[in-house]
């Protein structure tokens, strides 16, 4: 009896433990990890050093529920064309780990903690900038755009723009035109930054009908299109030089990681351009390379004294 009992807690922990990895999934983790990267070096470049330290926790948690939220409303939505991709059928609604309501239920009570917990715990500002972020990711993306149009990505990737504004509102309860170029240089980077994974799994968004860019134009014209954002992308880092009075640090930052990922922009387009084989995914990850690099100087450059 007692082997019995032993193997039944075994299995309700086991149960646990997965119904928990379920909803952490249901999040999507890696996204909230690049959100919150942006986050905090933000928050020191509103203070001018660094900011307190409670403040600066309670907007990292505040932000991840936030982006959980919208990351598992996104799950609900896209259910039926993650069951078409290959890249998506390990996510928990396809599994069966948990149901449509557990997951909507979930992201209605994650969407709603997030606001009530930047309004009481950072402010008002930060909290309505939150329930933006939710609004745009789940009906401005998720529901208008991404079955739409290609570009989907483009206009979507606002809503990944917002938590620059959040950490700046944290900080100061107002907006300058410094956290609006912050949202610039991110907006501009989602194209590049994704663009290049369509190409890798186009057959799944083909199969899945979502008209990504490299679905319907060719890679040579999706090549192209990485450049041009790249260029913007890198020009309007630039600018945040003489508007924010950004040291030697992120100057030089900026200036060598922009080199290299327009180096790496221009080399997938001219492999696609002769018809060569691309390594689209190599892009795709020195894109997260020179985004965490370049705002880990913008969180660096405060705290020196030149």
């Amino acid at each position: 009896m007692q082997a019995i009992a032993e193997a039944r807690d075994t299995r309700r922990a086991t149960g646990l433990r997965r119904k928990v990895a379920a909803y952490v999934a249901l999040t999507k983790p890696r996204v909230i990890e690049l959100l919150l990267v942006v986050t905090a070096p933000t928050m020191i470049l509103a203070q001018g050093g660094l900011p307190d330290l409670w403040l600066l926790v309670a907007t990292l948690i505040g932000g991840a529920m936030s982006a959980g939220s919208a990351g598992a409303f996104n799950c609900y939505i896209d259910r039926d064309i993650d069951r078409v991709m290959k890249r998506t059928k390990g996510r928990p609604l396809v599994t069966g780990e948990l149901t449509d309501r557990e997951a909507l239920v979930f992201a209605y009570a994650l969407g709603v903690a997030s606001i009530a917990w930047l309004w009481v715990f950072t402010n008002w500002l930060a909290a309505l900038l939150s329930l933006a972020a939710i609004l745009l990711y789940v009906v401005f993306y998720s529901l208008i755009l991404k079955r739409r149009t290609a570009q989907n990505i483009v206009w979507g990737g606002v809503a990944g723009c917002m938590p620059v504004l959040i950490g700046w509102a944290a900080v100061t309860e107002s907006l300058s035109w410094t956290p609006f170029i912050l949202f610039l240089i991110i907006f501009l980077w989602t194209p590049p930054h994704y663009w290049p994974l369509s190409m890798k799994y186009k057959a799944d968004y083909a199969a899945a009908g979502v008209p990504m860019l490299a679905v319907v134009r060719g890679r040579a014209q999706v090549g192209l299109q990485v450049i041009l954002y790249a260029w913007a992308t890198v020009a309007c880092s630039l600018l945040l030089i003489p508007v924010a009075g950004m040291g030697l640090v992120y100057s030089a930052v900026a200036l060598v990681t922009g080199g290299w990922f327009l180096y790496e922009s221009h080399r997938l387009y001219n492999l696609a351009i002769r018809h060569e084989q691309v390594s689209p995914m190599r892009v795709f990850h020195g894109s997260i390379a020179y985004l965490s690099l370049l705002f880990l100087a913008i969180g660096i450059d405060p705290l020196l004294p030149f």
